[in-house]
C-alpha cells in the first residue's frame, strides 16, 4: 500500500510517517500543499491523509484540484476544526472521511484501512478462491449455489479472500473487521467463522476455513 501524508506540522508528519511505515505502508511525506500536489501529480496512491490547514495551498484546494484531475484516490482530511460546516465542506469537496485533531493513532490507522478496503471492494467486483466467488456489490457468496452474507460475514470473507495464502490470527481479524468497535470479545471472530463455514457448506463448496478457536485462519480447498 502506498500512502501520501500531507501535514505541515513536522513532528506530527514524522510521527505519522513512522507509524504507517511500521504498518508496512510505503509513505511519501509532504509538508505543504504545493508539495502535496506535486506528489499527487507524479504518483499513484492507495490513500491520502491530507491536513486542511497547510501553507502554499490549503488541503481543501489540494482536494478539489485532485478531484478535478479525475483522481479518485481515497482522501482522509485532518482538521483542527470541529465545526460541522468544515466537515461538510470537506466531504462536498470529495473527501472520503475526516478526523478532528487531536486523534488517536489507532483510530487513524483504522480509518485508512477502512477507506482502502472500500476502494478495493468497489474496484474489484468479484473475488475468487478455488470454486468460490464473492460478489462485492451484492454480498453474494456462490459456488454450486449462492447465499447472501451479512455485513460482517462479508467483511470477514472478503479479508480471507484478499489475503489468501496468509494465516490471519484472531487479533488481526478483530482489528480489521471490527475496527472502531470497543470491547468486542475474541469469541466473536470464532462465531462469524462458524457462520461462514456453514454458508460454505450450504453452497456446496469444496472450500473450507481452516483454523481453531482463538487462533489463526485461512482458506483451503478440499
Amino acid at each position: 500500500m502506498k500512502l501520501l501524508i500531507a501535514e505541515d506540522t513536522r513532528d506530527l508528519n514524522r510521527a505519522l510517517t513512522a507509524v504507517f511505515t511500521h504498518e508496512q505502508y510505503q509513505v511519501d511525506s509532504a509538508f505543504d500543499g504545493l508539495e502535496a500536489m506535486k506528489f499527487i501529480e507524479e504518483n499513484e496512491y492507495d490513500a491520502i491523509v491530507l491536513d486542511i490547514m497547510m501553507p502554499g495551498k490549503d488541503g481543501l484546494t489540494v482536494l478539489r484540484e485532485t478531484r478535478a484531475m479525475n483522481i479518485d484516490t481515497p482522501v482522509l482530511l485532518l482538521t483542527a476544526r470541529a465545526e460541522v460546516d468544515d466537515r461538510v465542506t470537506g466531504l462536498d469537496a470529495g473527501a472520503d472521511d475526516y478526523l478532528t485533531k487531536p486523534f488517536a493513532m489507532k483510530e487513524l490507522l483504522a480509518r485508512v484501512r477502512s477507506m482502502t478496503r472500500r476502494r478495493a471492494s468497489q474496484t474489484v467486483k468479484e473475488l475468487r478462491f478455488e470454486d468460490v466467488i464473492l460478489n462485492t456489490e451484492s454480498y453474494e457468496l456462490s459456488s454450486g449455489n449462492s447465499v447472501r452474507l451479512s455485513n460482517k460475514e462479508f467483511e470477514l470473507m472478503q479479508l480471507l479472500m484478499m489475503k489468501q495464502g496468509r494465516e490471519l490470527d484472531t487479533g488481526y481479524l478483530l482489528e480489521h473487521v471490527w475496527e472502531g468497535e470497543p470491547d468486542v470479545p475474541e469469541d466473536t471472530v470464532w462465531l462469524y467463522i462458524s457462520y461462514l463455514k456453514g454458508k460454505l457448506q450450504s453452497i456446496d463448496s469444496r472450500t473450507v476455513i481452516v483454523g481453531n478457536r482463538g487462533g489463526s485462519f485461512h482458506l483451503e480447498a478440499n
